[in-house]
C-alpha cells in the first residue's frame, strides 16, 4: 500500500473510523434513475454497439431519469456524431467495487458491444482496495466484457475527485480523496499501456453541481461527462471500427 496512506491512515485512525460510521449511518440514500437501460438511439446504418458498466453513478443516481443520466445521453451524443445508429446497454449497480461488478456481470444477458464505458472505482475506495488490486480487478473485468460481448475497445472512466464530497467530513474527505487518486493514476497508467481509452474526472471539482447528497454528480455533471466520453471514443474510432 502507498506509505503516506499507511501513515495517514495510522495518524488519522481514531478520527477516520468514526467519521466513516457515522457517514454509512446518516448518509442520504438516492435512487438509481428510473427509464430504459438499452435502446436505440439515432437513425440510418447502426454505427456502434455500446455497453456502461458500473456502479450508483453509471446507474444515474442523483438524477430522476435516464434521459438525464451517463448511457442514454452518451448514446445519443455519439449518434450525432458518427451520423447513424448506436445500439446501447446499461449494466449498472449501486455500490458495486470492481470485483463484485465482475461477479453481477458474469449473471446478465449482455448484448454483443463494439466499445464498453466503465465507471467504477469509488467504492473500491471505501472497501480499501489497494491499486494493485484495483487494476487486476480491471484487467479482469476487460478480459471477461470482451469474451461475453466480443468488444473491441474500451474507456475507462477515472475516479472522481472524492476531496471536494460535501457529505463526507474532513479529514476523512481528505484521506478519501488521497485513496482515490492513488487508485486512479494505476488505473490510467495500465490503460495507457493496453491502448484503452481512459477519461479523467478531475474537470468535475465543483461542489455546487453535485446531486442533493453531496455524493453523486447532479444534473449539471452527467451531460459534462456524456459529451467528454463521447468526443474521446469519436477521437480514437480508429481503435474500435478499424481504418
Amino acid at each position: 500500500m502507498n506509505p503516506s496512506l499507511v501513515a495517514a491512515k495510522i495518524a488519522l485512525g481514531p478520527v477516520l473510523l468514526p467519521q466513516a460510521r457515522w457517514l454509512k449511518r446518516t448518509a442520504l440514500r438516492l435512487p438509481e434513475a428510473e427509464g430504459p437501460r438499452e435502446g436505440i438511439e439515432g437513425e440510418g446504418d447502426l454505427r456502434l454497439r455500446l455497453l456502461v458498466v458500473g456502479d450508483s453513478s453509471a446507474a444515474g443516481v442523483g438524477v430522476a431519469d435516464q434521459a438525464q443520466a451517463l448511457a442514454l445521453p452518451l448514446a445519443a451524443g455519439l449518434a450525432k456524431r458518427l451520423g447513424g445508429a448506436v445500439g446501447w446497454q446499461l449494466a449498472a449497480k449501486t455500490g458495486m467495487n470492481t470485483a463484485e461488478a465482475r461477479d453481477w456481470i458474469a449473471r446478465l444477458p449482455l448484448h454483443d458491444a463494439d466499445v464498453v464505458v466503465t465507471a467504477l472505482g469509488v467504492n473500491d475506495v471505501s472497501s480499501q482496495t489497494t491499486a494493485a488490486r484495483f487494476v487486476r480487478e480491471t484487467e479482469l473485468l476487460w478480459s471477461e466484457l470482451r469474451e461475453l460481448t466480443g468488444a473491441r475497445w474500451a474507456v475507462i472512466s477515472g475516479l472522481p475527485p472524492m476531496h471536494m464530497l460535501t457529505a463526507v467530513p474532513h479529514p476523512l474527505r481528505w484521506y478519501l480523496g488521497r485513496y482515490a487518486s492513488w487508485l486512479d493514476a494505476a488505473v490510467c497508467r495500465w490503460a495507457a499501456k493496453q491502448g484503452l481509452g481512459y477519461l479523467a474526472l478531475q474537470w468535475a471539482s465543483d461542489p455546487a453541481s453535485l446531486a442533493k447528497d453531496g455524493f453523486h454528480p447532479g444534473p449539471a455533471l452527467y451531460p459534462q461527462w456524456a459529451e467528454r466520453l463521447a468526443d474521446l471514443i469519436v477521437q480514437r474510432r480508429t481503435d474500435w471500427a478499424g481504418a
